[in-house]
């Protein structure tokens, strides 16, 4: 087991510099963030991230992540040229000895919260979501209310998407996952290359948005799409973790017994409602 840290890149306001100083964490997990969604990752800008890092004394251990193009999610004509591209970027991460790539399958948003900075008694703050506080924004302007999401889409971009989403069911996404998956799944394990899923987070459906990847039988059912030890999953305690209905002890048994979990984010999260939670305190890790 590696412990890593996540580094959003020269951007980032904590320096690789202070990362380095942490004890025990000889690991990056980073991405390149200039690269438009669905275009293949550029050799050379990986080598430049990965040289960055090393010049640190720590590894790029796990990219989080190639993000998945929304046309795919959706199961458009378009799909296939985008799956294409995510292959070569796969392959190009693979040539790079980088073994893990944490990715979701979210509709439209990854991860949501409603605050970014709750208070917290000890006088530092944290993330939270509250299930009420989502349901009364108006993102008939974009996304600009939604913290975290500032410039994502504008409010045509955004209705566009919404209304797309429509016709797109819990099934049909599955489905689309499948898709998704025979495709890269075969490639990523050519490269030696472990794909990690990411839980829905927060793990039930929100703004009308089917959520499927939430739960122990969910997680089963990624793992049996392709049933390969290259799809496996990225196991965040904290996503998980907000549904007070999973057990969380048994399923690190049992996906850890599989040898299925290639990614661990170690999160905690205090429930304070049945669909309310906020955060606390964090590490993540690589197996």
């Amino acid at each position: 087991m590696q412990m890593t840290f996540r580094w959003y890149g020269s951007h980032d306001a904590v320096p690789l510099q202070y990362i380095r100083q942490i004890p025990g964490v000889r690991g990056i997990v980073s991405a390149l963030y200039d690269v438009p969604v669905g275009a293949a990752w550029p050799v050379a800008s990986i080598a430049g991230l990965q040289d960055r890092i090393a010049d640190q004394a720590m590894t790029l251990a796990v990219i989080e992540s190639i993000p998945v193009h929304e046309d795919i999610k959706l199961g458009r004509p378009s799909r296939d040229a985008f799956i294409d591209a995510y292959c070569t970027s796969i392959a190009r991460v693979g040539t790079a000895d980088v073994p893990v790539v944490s990715y979701n399958f979210m509709p439209i948003f990854d991860w949501t919260r409603t605050a970014l900075a709750m208070p917290l008694l000890d006088g530092s703050t944290t993330l939270a979501y509250e299930h009420a506080a989502l349901e009364r924004m108006d993102l008939s302007r974009g996304t600009g209310e939604l913290p975290g999401w500032s410039t994502a889409y504008d409010a045509d971009a955004l209705r566009a998407l919404l209304t797309a989403w429509r016709a797109v069911d819990g099934e049909q996404l599955w489905e689309n996952l499948a898709y998704f998956l025979e495709r890269v799944i075969p490639v990523a394990e050519s490269a030696g290359v472990r794909m990690a899923i990411h839980p829905d987070d927060p793990p039930w459906p929100i703004l009308g948005l089917p959520r499927v990847v939430v739960d122990a039988s969910s997680l089963r059912r990624v793992l049996s799409l392709i049933d390969r030890p290259a799809n496996g999953l990225t196991f965040c305690t904290g996503s998980l973790g907000a549904s007070a209905g999973n057990d969380l002890p048994s399923m690190v048994r049992e996906f850890g017994a599989r040898s299925r979990i290639h990614f661990m984010h170690c999160r905690n999260v205090q429930r304070t409602a049945s669909r309310d939670f906020h955060e606390v305190a964090h590490f993540k890790c690589v197996w």
